[in-house]
């Protein structure tokens, strides 16, 4: 079991790591503006948040939240938190670019709270229902080959939570690496473009949750394609 577990643990930890969303290009934009630490703790409060949708979905029953993640309202919600969020950080970084001076020290543009980094961390990740999604999918992956005994799921969601975050680690450290280039300039661009990326993603979350229609077709013409 103990070989199962890691053989499957740590490639899906990786895999996760790298899956483009809304989290992956707000925590290269901290690593890239606010260094090492400051992405750290951000990160620290998306895996809280994966951990909470972890419990959730193996706690829970399983037509609760089938249903619960399904839920056109809850993909609203977090669409609109997320549109709104980008929208106003947008339109603070072009006030802000209207009154730059290019010989101000770019610490000073650098505001630092990590434990606000820890609950935006944890809020960016919450507000994305289709994270319940995905925790419910492993478990119900790999569940049955755990013996949904309760320590062989814990070993194996803290291997792929240890992967997940000794990867992000290593992309915080690359990402760092941009920082000589650093200037008020290149700040207020890189914020730009993270607003940006969250409205387009909120806009995909509202998507979702407006036309569930269109999601369940997509769904069955993937089911149909596979049984043929």
């Amino acid at each position: 079991m103990l070989q199962y577990i890691l053989s499957n643990g740590i490639p899906l930890g990786i895999f996760l790591s790298f899956m483009i969303g809304p989290v992956f290009f707000v925590l290269l934009e901290t690593s890239i503006t606010k260094g090492f630490r400051a992405a750290l703790f951000f990160d620290f409060g998306v895996v809280l948040g994966d951990i909470f949708f972890i419990g959730l979905a193996y706690l829970g029953s399983y037509r609760l939240i089938q249903s619960l993640k399904d839920d056109p309202a809850l993909f609203i919600f977090g669409g609109i938190v997320m549109l709104a969020y980008g929208i106003i950080s947008y339109a603070k970084l072009y006030k802000a670019s209207k009154n730059i001076d290019e010989d101000e020290e770019v610490v000073d543009l650098i505001k630092k709270n990590y434990f606000s980094l820890f609950i935006k961390g944890f809020l960016l990740n919450f507000i994305n229902i289709g994270v319940l999604g995905f925790w419910l999918l492993i478990i119900i992956t790999f569940g049955p080959r755990l013996q949904m005994d309760s320590s062989n799921v814990f070993w194996f969601f803290t291997t792929v939570i240890i992967s997940y975050l000794a990867t992000d680690v290593c992309k915080i450290l690359a990402a760092k690496q941009l920082r000589s280039k650093l200037t008020p300039a290149n700040i207020i661009k890189i914020k730009k473009i993270s607003s940006i990326l969250l409205i387009v993603f909120g806009a995909i979350l509202l998507a979702q949750g407006w036309f569930p229609s269109d999601k369940q077709f997509v769904k069955d013409t993937i089911e149909k394609i596979e049984k043929e």
